[in-house]
């Protein structure tokens, strides 16, 4: 593990599993202890005050460095990640230009201002019948932030992912906790960002990564009194535990997680009349892509009963039961897939369609296709929970009625998807007051998986998508989660931090009197 500028063995120690085959990497990494939780968050917050009044550029400059850093690493990087997650090499090397390209993203941004927000309100002395007081605010970091990696992107969802990304960009230290199922890939990444730390002239505590595969470690790190935020991409089980500990500590403090999401499609009947067959075949590739494992998985498939539905299903059913098996991430998250699907295929109100071919490697996971009826999946709240892979549920509705009945009784999503034609947009109108209190992300003719990096992406949604649904995970809005805002009330200038000092000697942009504005 790395700690500040230390490498750090312990013992006792574990080793990463090629979900392919079953088997154990080499090397051994040490499992943290609360000792090592204590001296990474001892050297995050140390390391806070001076690096939250970082200057734009030498933030900016510094995730730059951690892009080019990582790109350095070389095929190296995604040959260890595709070994430890089994995930193709073509996959991975996109999902590394996703990363730094991230990275870039935001050092952009916070070099045009976006990470400070300078608002400025000056004084108003001749006002009646109040004066008023020369306002002025820009936001902070709002402290050391824990880091959870995610198993299903091992880079992107990561140690330099979007959550490490966004913190960083605040002005906030990290400490990650590396997932287990890729320490190698982690490890690697993790000396990249310290090469780049040391390279900017920062504190070794900006930076830290711990590993281990206990719950116990990632509660010790939630509770310890320095951490003010986390940033999690998991299961809705794990993202709870968190929240318990962070509200249960003396100062409770916020957990931004991303958790369980079905990511509900509905055809419409117009769109489902004209190309019920490709929608059917289309579902599938976006249903099997990577083997389910996205967050935004379309794992509900919302229709009305007729003709049209019967083609969709059809031609969805004859894609599965084509579709080939693929290894999984995990021999955890296989088992989970597996108790999932026989969940659904032992339960009374549901029907299986159809199953993908069977694989004869380890943690190969099939396809999985099946239907009920909406009276059905609105009785048993088990038919919303998410399958955690290439599985999904059709719902048959009797009419456009029972259809916006579904929509009602939804929970909290990370996306919602309408397939539509011009002669469905009166019930299109019906649907979209009912998915924008249910979405974070609502598309038209296209499939969930797949999130653009960029400035207006919302990856993130009402409970239990994640747990709060004012932030997103991706794109620049998600620097803000780690972010608060501070107001200095008539402080004479030499007082004022340079964000908001009347020559603006950053030179960033400004609210002045609501009124945006450059220069002094």
């Amino acid at each position: 593990m790395l700690i500040g500028s230390q490498d750090v063995t312990a013992s006792p120690v574990f080793q990463a599993v090629d979900p392919s085959v079953g088997k154990t990497l080499e090397p051994a990494f040490a499992e943290a202890s609360p000792a090592h939780v204590e001296r990474a968050a001892k050297l995050a917050a140390e390391a806070f005050p001076i690096y939250r009044e970082t200057s734009p550029e030498v933030r900016a400059a510094f995730l730059d460095g951690i892009a080019a850093k990582i790109e350095a690493l070389g095929d190296e990087l995604v040959e260890r990640a595709s070994r430890e997650s089994g995930l193709p090499l073509p996959r991975l090397v996109g999902e590394r230009a996703r990363t730094t390209g991230q990275l870039r993203l935001f050092a952009n941004w916070v070099r045009a201002g976006g990470a400070d927000e300078p608002r400025l309100d000056p004084a108003l002395p001749d006002r009646k019948p109040m004066p008023r007081a020369d306002l002025r605010l820009r936001h902070i970091g709002v402290g050391p932030v824990a880091v959870f990696g995610a198993s299903n992107f091992p880079l992107a969802f990561s140690v330099a992912g979007g959550d490490t990304a966004s913190a960083l960009a605040a002005g906030c230290p990290v400490v990650v906790k590396g997932h287990p199922a890729h320490p190698g890939t982690s490890e690697m990444v993790g000396r990249a960002i310290r090469a780049a730390v040391v390279e900017a002239g920062l504190p070794e505590g900006v930076f830290s990564l711990l590993t281990g595969t206990t719950n116990e470690l990632g509660g010790a790190l939630v509770a310890d009194p320095r951490i003010m935020s986390v940033g999690f991409t998991g299961s809705r089980a794990g993202g709870l535990a968190l929240m318990r500990i962070a509200a249960a500590r003396p100062v409770p403090i916020p957990v931004h997680a991303e958790m369980s999401s079905i990511n509900p499609v509905f055809l419409l009947p117009a769109a489902l009349e004209a190309r019920g067959d490709a929608l059917g075949a289309a579902f599938v590739g976006s249903l099997t892509l990577g083997a389910g494992q996205f967050c935004t998985n379309p794992g509900l498939v919302i229709g009305i009963a007729g003709p049209a539905l019967d083609r969709f299903i059809a031609a969805a059913s004859a894609a599965v039961e084509k579709a080939p098996a693929t290894t999984m991430l995990t021999p955890g998250i296989h088992a989970a897939y597996g108790k999932g699907v026989a969940e659904l295929e032992g339960n009374a109100g549901v029907t299986s369609l159809a199953r993908g071919i069977v694989g004869e490697g380890a943690n190969a996971c099939g396809a999985a296709l099946f239907v009920t009826d909406a009276s059905a999946f609105l009785a048993d709240p088990a038919l919303s929970k998410e399958v955690f892979g290439a599985s999904s549920l059709i719902v048959r509705c009797a009419d456009a009625a029972q259809m916006l009945e579904v929509a009602r009784g939804l929970e909290g999503q990370l996306t919602a998807t309408l397939h539509l034609d011009a002669g469905d947009h009166s019930l299109a109108r019906d649907l979209m007051p009912l998915l924008e209190e249910r979405a974070g992300r609502i598309l038209a003719n296209g499939w969930p998986t797949g999130v653009e990096v960029s400035h207006a992406m919302v990856h993130g949604g009402p409970f239990p998508a994640t747990s709060d649904p004012r932030g997103t995970s991706v794109g620049t809005l998600a620097i803000q989660r780690f972010l608060r805002p501070i107001c200095y009330q008539d402080l004479p200038d030499d007082l004022l931090p340079d964000p908001v000092k009347q020559a603006n000697p950053l030179g960033l942009p400004r609210l002045v009197d609501g009124r945006p504005m450059t220069g002094a």
